[in-house]
């Protein structure tokens, strides 16, 4: 069976943007020139945004053409996993591999009681003597039995 694929005419699908740039560069262009045969004091700035305005009509050219790239249905993997049978090659075993060290990774996290939060919030409260130092070098040592208050002024 043959495919069947639409065919685009004219300036193909993405219209909005192709006109888009067309009027920036038509309108950039008619700017810079006013700068330069206008006769103008300011004739400098209407060059330099004509320029600007030209520069600025590539983005929709980018646009337009990034639109327009079409991708064979045949080249289309789903990213999930589910790779093509007949592509066995060195992509699948880098697949397999890093699906492998990350699920290990994942799975020694699990048999540890630790979750990956729990690990980023520094040592947890076990009852242990905590020391805090001042900038006068005072020592203040405060278990978990006895509440010591210290104010600090500043």
């Amino acid at each position: 069976t043959v495919c069947s694929r639409r065919r685009y005419g004219g300036v193909g699908r993405c219209k909005c943007s192709f006109w888009f740039a067309v009027a920036h560069d038509i309108l950039g262009v008619f700017i810079m020139m006013v700068g330069v045969f206008g006769g103008l004091v300011i004739h400098d700035l209407f060059i330099y945004a004509g320029a600007i305005v030209i520069f600025l009509s590539l983005i929709w050219w980018v646009f337009w053409y990034t639109g327009n790239i079409d991708v064979p249905p045949e080249e289309l993997e789903d990213d999930v996993g589910m790779t093509k049978m007949k592509k066995r090659g060195l992509s699948q075993v880098v697949r397999r591999v890093s699906n492998r060290l990350s699920s290990g990774i994942r799975n020694s996290f699990r048999r540890n009681g630790r979750s990956v939060r729990e690990d980023n919030n520094g040592p947890a409260n076990t009852g242990t003597d905590l020391s805090l130092s001042t900038i006068y070098d005072n020592t203040i040592a405060s278990s978990s039995k006895e509440l010591v208050r210290e104010t600090l002024s500043i």
